[in-house]
């Protein structure tokens, strides 16, 4: 695997933008909904107004700025402007609330904040006197009092055209590769969140090797949706720009299915759950027609039989292959766009059923592995060397090593240095060699594919001592159209139990075609019916594990978990300690004759 002429700074990532000459480099939707173009002139000139106005307002090397705004042309010119003057971003998921970003921005003394919308402004205004912050920088209009307008200051950039400064050329150059690029807050599945300091080196290295074996081009195109507070989106896009791609930008979800029609990607990178809702929505589809139904189950067992052929990057030469492509499999790659040649699968950890299902549709799902901490990929598959069920081999700058209770341990040149002020952590996590401890649980096989089992932290132990990795058996139960999300209960009980949040548009058809009556969820949910099909699938799950590790007793909750509720994070993991405190009375209920109930 051998790099694209490599990068040194983000920064050096951003003058391939500027000079690439792209009319369409970005792609944007105005208030109608047509998209709209932004040139590498544009891009330029408006980093260098947003740049100076930075400058004007005191901003020294080093100092940190607010960033808190959904997917949008904004963010890419104010993230780029901040880093162009040697001070570092504090991207902020805005989903939280008032005080939570106030906590951060604290933690990471911002004078200056650029938000996206009067929400976020007047979340930010209502803590203002409990912050550092001095300036609100707003996109959207009209401005409220007390915000500064990003029109007007980006107002006459792009009349300046092809036309470059020296000076903030300069200036661009003069950052370094250990100089700080952000800090990204960790979203809190296990404690409080840290701010994970990263270089423009650490970042650099990472983007010089992530991809090279997908070879993309200027001709490629991606829709950033996943939040651009997260690592994964945010590399993602600098893998597009790195490589002259066009990036367009989706600033809401449900837009998605639509953006991908108008737009056409060539690339798409996603959370497992993205991927497990699409597979949901086309069985559930097929389910509606007994013919389509029958159609979707045949195309997927011919299917089965060339996954490999499809995951080395081939087409299948049998006609019957050829004609699943034809009725179904040119179908479910259409909901993509129908021009999608590279589909990626990160954030979390992909369910090999669900990797399985989309080759056997056609699609190879490469899935890859990394975290905040390490920039953030530290392994991929690829079509060139990939193994179903590993996150992929590590790249070339990474070295692994796996610790006497199998976490994995990770060295090299995109490995963060530490957390921001916390000396206590940084000790725990790091040690004298640069080893840092990445808190999962893996294996790696005898060529070299490294396999994720769990996350340390969130294995679950039951009264007899066995060790039971929740995630797998969550990701088989989650294979099913009819289940949402899936948690596993059982820490230090003599059993292991799941709590299921049902895909309620899918259940709900079931039922109304099984003729049972509802008028609500919890009356659902509760139907002697309803349970027998969860126990079926529950069943299902557990064929093939341990005897330990299989679900003894579920129980349906009657809401579907969301970011938005609070049991997911933005990346769409479990918070599994929200879980357990807000369904303790359900999870006790479940236990309650422990004490006479037999281990099976």
């Amino acid at each position: 695997m051998t790099p694209i002429t490599s990068i040194s700074t983000v920064n050096d990532l951003f003058r391939r933008v500027a000079a690439a000459g792209n009319p369409r480099a970005i792609l944007w939707q105005d208030a109608q909904g047509r998209w709209q173009p932004l040139s590498s002139d544009q891009i330029y000139q408006r980093v260098r107004a947003l740049a100076r106005a930075f400058l004007e307002w005191g901003t020294r090397k080093g100092e940190r700025i607010a960033l808190i705004s959904e997917n949008r042309w904004e963010w890419a010119v104010t993230d780029f402007a901040v880093l162009a003057i040697g001070a570092a971003d504090v991207p902020i998921y805005p989903t939280l609330t008032a005080e939570q970003m106030a906590a951060l921005l604290r933690d990471a003394d911002c004078r200056i904040a650029v938000v996206s919308t009067r929400q976020q402004f007047d979340k930010l205004n209502a803590v203002r006197e409990q912050t550092p912050l001095q300036r609100i920088v707003i996109m959207d209009s009209p401005v409220p009092e007390g915000a500064v307008a990003i029109s007007e200051i980006l107002a006459g950039a792009d009349a300046h055209g092809a036309e470059h400064d020296p000076v903030f050329d300069a200036l661009i150059g003069a950052v370094e590769p250990k100089d700080l690029a952000t800090l990204i807050y960790t979203s809190g599945t296990t404690g409080e969140p840290k701010g994970v300091a990263l270089t423009h080196g650490n970042i650099a290295a990472n983007q010089n090797y992530t991809v090279a074996d997908f070879h993309f081009n200027s001709s490629d195109a991606c829709i950033s949706f996943l939040p651009l507070s997260h690592i994964t989106a945010r590399a993602l896009d600098y893998v597009m720009y790195n490589h002259g791609a066009q990036v367009a930008y989706c600033s809401q979800f449900d837009k998605l299915p639509q953006s991908m029609q108008e737009i056409r990607p060539t690339v798409i990178v996603g959370v497992p759950r993205v991927f497990e809702k699409i597979r949901q929505a086309v069985e559930g589809r097929a389910a509606l027609s007994p013919v389509k139904k029958r159609l979707l189950s045949w195309s997927v067992k011919m299917g089965a039989r060339h996954c490999d052929t499809i995951y080395d990057g081939r087409r299948p030469s049998s006609s019957m292959w050829k004609l699943a492509n034809k009725l179904i499999y040119s179908k479910v790659r259409e909901a993509f766009g129908g021009r999608v040649g590279t589909f990626i699968s990160g954030g979390a950890p992909l369910g090999i059923d669900t990797a399985r299902w989309f080759a056997s549709v056609g699609i190879a799902l490469y899935e890859g592995y990394g975290l905040t901490e390490t920039s953030p990929v530290i392994a991929l598959n690829s079509p060139v060397s990939h193994r179903m069920g590993s996150v992929g081999k590590p790249l070339p700058n990474v070295e692994l090593k796996l610790a006497p209770d199998g976490e994995l341990l990770v060295r090299g040149p995109s490995v963060f240095g530490g957390y921001w002020n916390k000396p206590v952590d940084n000790a725990e996590c790091i040690d004298a060699d640069g080893w840092f401890r990445t808190g999962d649980i893996a294996r790696i096989d005898n060529d070299g594919f490294l396999f994720i089992t769990d996350r340390k932290k969130e294995l679950l132990k039951t009264s007899g001592g066995k060790l039971v990795a929740p995630q797998p058996i969550e990701n088989k139960l989650k294979a099913s159209v009819l289940v949402a999300q899936a948690a596993l209960v059982g820490d230090k009980h003599k059993f292991i139990s799941a709590l299921i949040a049902p895909n309620f548009p899918a259940l709900e058809e079931w039922a109304r075609r099984q003729s049972i009556p509802f008028t609500s969820r919890a009356q659902l949910v509760a139907h002697e019916r309803v349970t027998a099909l969860y126990a079926d699938l529950v069943q299902a799950a557990n064929a093939g594990l341990a005897n330990f590790e299989t679900i003894k007793r579920f129980r349906l909750v009657t809401e579907e978990w969301t970011q938005e509720s609070g049991e997911l994070t933005p990346s769409m993991k479990l918070k599994r300690r929200v879980i357990n405190d807000r369904y303790a009375a359900l999870i006790a209920g479940l236990y309650a004759d422990e004490a006479t109930a037999r281990a099976e």
